[in-house]
């Protein structure tokens, strides 16, 4: 790595909004790898799994867009704050209280949304001390939080199955309480965060069709990573029947793949350019969902072509970001917002989908086919726009978009 970039910015709030994004995204799915006990604790049908593992997605996608108000307005560290304060009180009553209905359990994915919020929180604290020639890999550093999915993938199952799951709801507090701590030592606001703006201000970038493009490729790139890491706990678990802890190592193999390629998404993105890493990820991540949805016949090759998908969305997610900076410099707080609740509803859609494709058809193939096609689609979008923009806006930046 550049050792210029060690030297741009700040390091520790580096490693606080790593660690503070890394923890929350850790609790925002930690329904999918609860979920087979969940299920089979309240005697849910393979639609309400779906929703069940949705809802956190969807909610943190909405939320996402407060926080990017909040950031301009009260800067990324209270926000992070704020939002982490919430999440632990949100967790411990709900263990304390306990959880005995499937209303509850939707309740508290909708609490779990402000955890999944904590993206459009981490990125500008980390953005805004960097150059834009070295954003690509601050944010592929800071997005790697994406990891925190693959720990509640890895250990929810085995302390479901020695506490009980209601229990594991109060250990989650125990890691977050630690990044809290880090974060109010070392996380700091950059001087270079710019003025709040007035209200009216945060929907002109929705005004350009940029905007637009980079949501809906983030809602395929990210909405599927999230989708999946929330889903494959039970989709193993029902597919091949894996047991909980087993299914979740499976699940966790596929999203740490997808979680630790997002910095060098960033980073290739800085070196070979933007969109020409999205037109190739793109490819790969469709190839491997097609197949996924014509059928493997086991879980280790599932596993393996699973694996390549995420893979190929993180370094989509890297890249992405790699290029909002520097399209929307000035607007990074609220674009990051609204890149990332694209994400967190194309996540609510792929999660929801396979589950009620299980339920109406008994099988996942259309769930997969389709989020195939929208991999397709955002290349096929990606195509008709590079043009322009590398004509326009990406003019200066000719050798990094």
């Amino acid at each position: 790595m550049d050792s210029g970039f060690w030297k741009a910015g700040h390091r520790p709030t580096l490693f606080a909004a790593f660690l503070y994004f890394d923890l929350s995204f850790m609790v925002w799915v930690l329904l999918g790898p609860l979920g087979v006990d969940i299920a089979r604790e309240l005697h849910l049908n393979a639609a309400q799994k779906g929703l069940m593992v949705a809802v956190p997605v969807l909610s943190g996608a909405l939320l996402r867009i407060v926080n990017g108000l909040l950031v301009d307005h009260i800067k990324p560290r209270m926000t992070g704050i704020i939002g982490q304060i919430i999440v632990m009180l949100g967790l411990g009553t709900a263990w304390f209280l306990g959880i005995d209905s499937y209303g509850g359990i939707l309740l508290l994915g909708v609490l779990l949304g402000v955890a999944g919020a904590s993206f459009a929180v981490a990125l500008p604290l980390a953005s805004r001390w960097y150059p834009p020639q070295y954003q690509g890999t601050a944010l592929g550093i800071a997005g790697a939080g994406n990891s925190g999915t693959a720990l509640a993938a890895l250990f929810a199952p085995a302390l479901a199955l020695a506490f009980g799951w209601r229990n594991v709801l109060g250990l989650a507090v125990l890691p977050l309480l630690v990044a809290f701590v880090v974060y109010l030592f070392c996380a700091k606001d950059s001087p270079n965060t710019p003025p709040p703006k007035p209200f009216k201000a945060y929907l002109q970038p929705l005004a350009s069709s940029d905007a637009w493009w980079f949501m809906f490729f983030y809602a395929v790139s990210f909405g599927g990573f999230v989708g999946l890491a929330s889903s494959l706990t039970i989709y193993f678990n029902d597919q091949f029947g894996l047991g909980t802890v087993r299914a979740g190592y499976f699940t966790a193999a596929c999203v740490f793949a997808g979680s630790f390629v997002r910095p060098l998404g960033g980073a290739m993105a800085d070196r070979i350019g933007g969109i020409r890493s999205l037109s190739i990820m793109y490819v790969v991540a469709a190839a491997a969902l097609a197949v996924v949805g014509v059928g493997l016949p086991t879980a280790v090759s599932a596993l393996a072509v699973f694996a390549v998908a995420m893979l190929a969305m993180g370094v989509c997610n890297g890249a992405i970001f790699q290029l909002v900076p520097q399209r929307f410099r000035d607007e990074i707080g609220v674009m990051t917002g609204l890149v990332g609740m694209a994400g967190g509803v194309g996540g609510f859609y792929l999660a929801s989908s396979l589950g009620l494709a299980r339920q109406l058809t008994g099988s996942y193939q259309n769930g997969f086919f389709i989020f195939a096609a929208l991999a397709l689609f955002a290349l096929v979008g990606l195509t008709a726009v590079k043009r322009r923009w590398r004509t326009t806006w990406g003019a200066a930046v000719q050798a990094r978009i």
